[in-house]
């Protein structure tokens, strides 16, 4: 089980983590979401030990990542969003200098680069340079060689960027099969992807938990509300009669379809719903007018993620001038050189030194 309790992170005056609190299943499969800058990344290399956290705790399998780090990185397969791989090696070579770095017995070590490597796929590869390959067979080195070892939790930061619609649907197969013997916890932006290949999700932004649940749940829980969708050769007018009076409609929107067509969006709730759809029938028919369509719609994942993470609020911080990491890292840079110049009194220095070189050069001209 991986537990991560009041996790935090600063990046100088930038939180980039901020009090996470979760815990997930041994035998899950974990999608790790939130927008760019929300974080994930950040909590993804803490809890790999790959990153310092500012405070807060985390323990995998049973291991804390800070105070027994070497037992608690035994028990994870990492793969970062730059995998680390060696573009001069091939992957058989480099495969087996990852099984040597993780201690695998050495007679081990050739089966345990066979079995990764016919895993993820890579065998007709495997005895090329890693840099003459796909970006989407690199990225399934990068992959292999979470898998060496075995290990307990295997932790994906974008796993399927970069592959092809064929090799997506394989490495999505291989994620799911993985969680039946592994705690897999991935992040993408592909929500589909997630909603397809996850028992749960964990939605963060701006460096906190906003949601942890099923799909499913996380549907229920957002959108308690129902939709139906109804095209039907009534014209407007006479769908607004239709409707008029009908008990359980909250709301309803018309716009023209084509062919003449009238496209009707009817906002209910689940209960009221079947008998909406029973009645409207009826009338539309008295009328000698018929329902060619009629759809319940339910809200997706992208939806839910849309109004949980406030992506307007999260535009409004980018215009107000949020920064890359690499500037909040120059800025520091900065700071921290402005206020060791003036505590040492540094430019008055470097203008003496200027005045004496200039008086050198004058006696060496008078000379």
């Amino acid at each position: 089980m991986i537990k991560v309790k009041n996790l935090t992170k600063f990046y100088g005056d930038h939180k980039a983590v901020d009090d996470l609190t979760f815990s997930i299943k041994d035998g899950t499969v974990c999608g790790f979401l939130g927008p760019n800058g929300a974080g994930k990344s950040t909590t993804m290399n803490i809890m790999t030990g790959c990153l310092s956290a500012t405070s807060g705790t985390v323990s995998i399998s049973g291991y804390d990542i800070f105070e027994e780090p070497v037992k608690a990185k035994k028990t994870i397969g990492f793969l970062p969003e730059q995998p680390p791989l060696y573009m001069e090696e091939t992957p058989r070579e480099y495969l087996r200098f990852v099984a040597e770095a993780k201690k695998i017995p050495r007679e081990e070590v050739r089966s345990e680069v066979e079995r990764v490597m016919e895993e993820t796929q890579i065998q007709e590869v495997g005895d090329r340079l890693i840099k003459n390959l796909s970006k989407g067979y690199k990225q399934r080195v990068g992959i292999a060689q979470t898998l060496l070892g075995n290990p307990e939790v295997i932790i994906l930061d974008e796993p399927t960027v970069g592959l092809d619609p064929i090799q997506v649907v394989e490495i999505r197969d291989l994620i799911k099969s993985l969680g039946k013997k592994h705690t897999v916890i991935l992040s993408s932006h592909i929500l589909s992807e997630v909603q397809n290949m996850c028992d749960e999700i964990l939605i963060i932004s701006k460096g906190k938990l906003i949601a942890y649940d099923t799909a499913e749940n996380l549907e229920k829980m957002m959108v308690p509300k129902t939709t139906i969708e109804v095209l039907t050769d009534a014209e407007e007018e006479e769908s607004r009669e239709v409707i008029s009076g009908i008990d359980g409609i909250e709301g309803a929107e018309y716009e023209p379809a084509e062919n003449g067509l009238t496209k009707i969006r009817i906002e209910t709730t689940p209960e009221e719903e079947f008998g909406i759809r029973k009645v409207l029938s009826l009338r539309l028919a008295k009328i000698e007018r018929t329902v060619l369509k009629m759809d319940i719609v339910k809200a997706n994942l992208e939806e839910i993620f849309l109004e949980l993470t406030n992506p307007e609020d999260t535009e409004k911080d980018q215009l107000s001038g949020d920064i890359s990491w690499a500037e909040i890292a120059a800025k520091a840079r900065e700071q921290e050189k402005d206020s060791f110049e003036t505590d040492t009194g540094l430019e008055t220095i470097f203008e003496a030194d200027e005045e004496k070189e200039e008086e050198e050069n004058r006696n060496d001209s008078s000379i």
